[in-house]
């Protein structure tokens, strides 16, 4: 089967790569190809972008070779995993202009987020350290 949707991310991001972990256990149909940015050996030219395109905002690549960019791409990778319905909503008028705004201000923030809101796991078991053991860490 062909890959529906290319979804490009930055495997630096500690959030971003828990939603393409997540992306990946729902993509029962091998839909979703992923492409870590991050990773040693990406070659952003061969969809036709830089490396400053890609670092900015989330890109995915349609099996058309059309690209797409910010939140539509987050809507292309949940509908290829077959979760579209989970954020058609976001492509309302008004709700869309609203999520846009909100992924553009994530993709700004996502490394300082990420440390932030980084977990950490033993045993299956996962929380979120309190700021003073970030402090004292």
């Amino acid at each position: 089967m062909r890959r529906q949707f290319t979804l490009l991310y930055d495997g630096e991001c500690p959030i971003c790569r828990r939603e393409v972990d997540w992306l990946k256990r729902r993509d029962r149909n091998g839909r979703l190809a992923l492409e870590d940015i991050a990773a040693l050996g990406f070659d952003p030219a061969k969809h036709g972008l830089t490396r400053e395109e890609v670092s900015r905002v989330l890109h995915g690549v349609r099996y058309d070779g059309k690209v797409v960019r910010g939140m539509e791409a987050v809507r292309e990778a949940y509908q290829a995993v077959g979760l579209g319905w989970l954020l058609a909503p976001t492509r309302l008028p008004g709700v869309r202009a609203l999520s846009d705004a909100f992924y553009r201000w994530f993709a700004r923030n996502r490394l300082t987020l990420g440390r932030v809101l980084e977990t950490t796991c033993s045993g299956g078991q996962c929380s979120v350290p309190s700021v003073r053991q970030k402090r004292l860490g």
